[in-house]
């Protein structure tokens, strides 16, 4: 017969509307807070089990089987050393008389603790454990104080502080109140259930029963449960042929927002489809949580979707109250729809020179035309109309200062793409506006288009350039500018785009286009203030260094995400390719090498190689003497190496990295034979001479793909 389990703990913190972008963050930390309270004082529970809970009046935390008490407490007190203890004739000191009073005891009941480092009087003792009901406001009180609130509030003439003013509090373990105060909230069972629906209190009869009680005062606490309803009810009121669009954070807001979520169908005037659907849909979700509606060919309708926090007798009033409050919306947007299209976008290109992008930079205008010039140099060397990035590079900014993006900011380049549309601007152009920005964030794909994809890298070059040359690169967790995502994203664009850039050659292009203004910023000052004189050359050809580094570090994640290796990243990172697709080329050639049977042996035999090659020195020369090898297995490698490098020459000139090292893959047992017979390190500097050369030629072989003694051996 399995033992009874021990009563639930729940509490609850009833609040004002707490702000439904943290909510679900607050309640995941405050349970977990919770949980680590009972946890670090021994106090048993399922916490495993533990289940969040909140709506927009409450933080909640529901813990099964927790022990009515703390199990008893093992104290461990150690006092002076045995040698301080005792005088010459054994007698204890003053200083083992005061430690035995302080711990109430005489000296005859201390013990003694042998260690390495000598002997010690310890006291040791049993101390009750607590009951959980005497532990529990202190354990709240610490899970609410660890949450992160960046701007607590103050209410009333109170000393404490939360994210909202606190109205009741509910503790209980099993059926039993916990006695407490917090928050200026004294503990008990009464909790609060909607506000319109059952303004009375909610009597709570155990901590399990809690969910089911709020649940007949229309409150569903469950914050899993209430998105289900948002989603369900969206559907419910959906009109046929049209599909709502509900992404999982307008889910969670909309949840965070009702406890008791009602869907009403809505319209607006048609009129208004003639603003850019993007506008209209930021409005709706953004500004009135409104859950907007597409046609089967994912054109915005008319038709779009609020959620109340009520189950109203009038629906139809609820309604218009929509309706009325998105008319003033959506009318502002197409009044700055209409009033950007009467100036054409190139406009706006003057009026840049009087945005500053940053001060040792220049304007948004320098910066354009940076990134213009770098765009016509990378579609040059990748084969793409120079003319259109360039006319792109020149645009891209322009949008900044439409009435639109003004009001949206988030539509930048969006509109920059509908109103280059409007303006006649070429397809490509009015595109790459918009997709440049990929990827907007992780896991987001690479812009499309090869003019996009050149704009996109020419904007990333010179960002990174720019704000590296002025001192201001990522440190620790801070990265102001998202350096890391902005590099991140210049390395995807050129590997999945296939962009065979010079990596190096490009950052120095962009480094070079800088002023020498910027260079000098990003110095440090010595001890009399003065900026360290400039080494303009000098200085360009370090931060390039710096900052390819700090791009194929962003890589590393990057290819950890698709479960490639470190031992075949840091194969490939050591040859240190200029070209990213190289790079990418030669890495995948690894991670199919690296499953081959013979790759750890040939692994293992490089390693070897380099280990000799390091202990000897230069090796003054890698011409092979063939009439001083010596022995079956020394000539067999050589005649092995020779054939390898013949088949590889096609393979290396084709890139076919693949095929390169398959091919390598056959020298496995001459190699093994070699090592297995010959000694390279002989006294006959000429038979040594050989043999190095020999080892460095074949170590070179496989160096034209990766340093494969990097891969494990074991």
């Amino acid at each position: 017969m399995s033992a009874a389990r021990a009563p639930s703990l729940l509490i609850e913190l009833g609040t004002e509307e707490l702000p439904p972008k943290a909510l679900d963050e607050l309640a995941s930390a405050f349970a977990n807070g919770v949980c680590e309270g009972l946890t670090r004082r021994g106090v048993a529970a399922d916490v495993a089990s533990a289940k969040p809970y909140c709506s927009p009046r409450r933080l909640a935390a529901w813990i099964p089987d927790v022990a009515t008490a703390q199990p008893d407490q093992q104290q461990e007190r150690r006092g002076p050393a045995v040698n301080a203890g005792l005088d010459a004739n054994g007698e204890p000191t003053k200083a083992l008389l005061g430690f035995a009073q302080s711990c109430g005891v005489e000296v005859a009941q201390l013990e003694k603790l042998e260690t390495d480092k000598g002997a010690w009087f310890v006291h040791r003792a049993t101390k009750p454990g607590q009951p959980t009901a005497a532990l529990i406001p202190e354990i709240v009180a610490e899970a609410l104080k660890a949450l992160p609130i960046p701007k607590p509030m103050r209410w009333g003439d109170h000393d404490y502080a939360f994210v909202r003013p606190a109205h009741w509090l509910v503790m209980l373990h099993g059926h039993d109140v916990i006695e407490g105060e917090i928050l200026g909230q004294t503990s008990g069972r009464m909790s609060r259930g909607h506000r319109f629906h059952h303004p009375q209190l909610v009597h709570i009869v155990d901590a399990d029963s809690w969910l089911d009680a709020l649940h007949a005062a229309k409150v569903i606490a469950d914050p899993v449960a209430r998105r289900a309803r948002v989603r369900a009810e969206v559907a419910r009121v959906a009109p046929a042929g049209v599909t709502p669009q509900l992404p999982e954070a307008l889910e969670a807001e909309i949840a965070n927002l009702t406890e008791w979520p009602v869907a009403i169908p809505c319209a607006f005037d048609r009129e208004f489809l003639a603003v850019p659907q993007e506008a209209l849909v930021t409005t709706m979700e953004t500004n009135q949580k409104f859950v907007p509606m597409f046609d089967a060919q994912g054109k915005l309708t008319e038709h779009f979707i609020g959620v109340a926090n009520i189950e109203s007798k009038d629906p139809a009033e609820i309604r218009k109250g929509y309706e009325r409050v998105i008319r003033p919306r959506f009318a502002d947007a197409k009044f700055f729809w209409d009033e950007d299209l009467k100036t054409p976008l190139a406009a706006n290109q003057e009026a840049l020179k009087d945005v500053t992008y940053q001060q040792a930079l220049g304007s948004v205008w320098d910066k354009s035309v940076r990134a213009a010039e770098l765009a016509r140099v990378i579609a040059n060397r990748v084969g793409v109309d120079a003319s259109l990035a360039t006319r792109a590079a020149a645009l891209s900014k322009c949008d900044l200062l439409t009435r639109m993006v003004g009001e949206f900011p988030e539509l930048q380049g969006v509109m920059g793409r509908y109103y280059a549309t409007a303006n006649g601007e070429h397809p490509e152009v009015a595109q790459a506006l918009d997709a440049f920005y990929a990827p907007r964030f992780a896991g987001d794909a690479i812009a499309q288009g090869k003019v996009a994809q050149v704009l996109s890298v020419a904007e990333r070059l010179d960002t990174l350039a720019g704000i590296f040359a002025v001192g201001q690169k990522p440190s620790g967790n801070k990265d102001p500018f998202a350096l890391r995502r902005t590099a991140l994203g210049l390395a995807r664009t050129l590997i999945e785009a296939r962009l065979p850039l010079d990596l190096n050659a490009q950052l120095a292009e962009a480094f070079a286009l800088l002023p020498d203004s910027a260079l000098s910023a990003g110095l440090p000052k010595g001890k009399d203030g003065k900026a360290t004189p400039l080494d303009a050359g000098a200085r360009r050809a370090e931060l390039v260094g710096e900052l390819y580094d700090f791009i194929l570090d962003r890589l590393r994640g990057y290819y950890t995400e698709q479960r490639i290796s470190g031992e075949a990243f840091e194969a490939v990172r050591v040859l240190a390719p200029d070209d990213l697709t190289d790079f990418d080329r030669r890495l995948r050639a690894v991670v199919e090498f690296a499953a081959l049977p013979e790759a750890q042996a040939l692994a293992a035999a490089n390693k070897r190689i380099g280990n000799i090659l390091r202990q000897a020195g230069d090796v003054k020369t890698t011409t092979i003497d063939e009439a001083r090898l010596e022995g079956g297995a020394e000539r067999d490698l050589a005649t092995a190496l020779r054939a390898a490098q013949a088949d590889g020459a096609p393979l290396i000139a084709a890139r076919d990295y693949v095929g390169l090292l398959k091919r390598l893959a056959r020298l496995r047992e001459p190699v093994d034979r070699y090592f297995d017979a010959v000694m390279v390190m002989v006294d006959d500097t000429v038979v040594r001479t050989n043999r190095l050369a020999l080892l460095a030629q074949l170590r070179s072989l496989f160096l034209r793909v990766a340093d494969i003694a990097l891969l494990p051996t074991v």
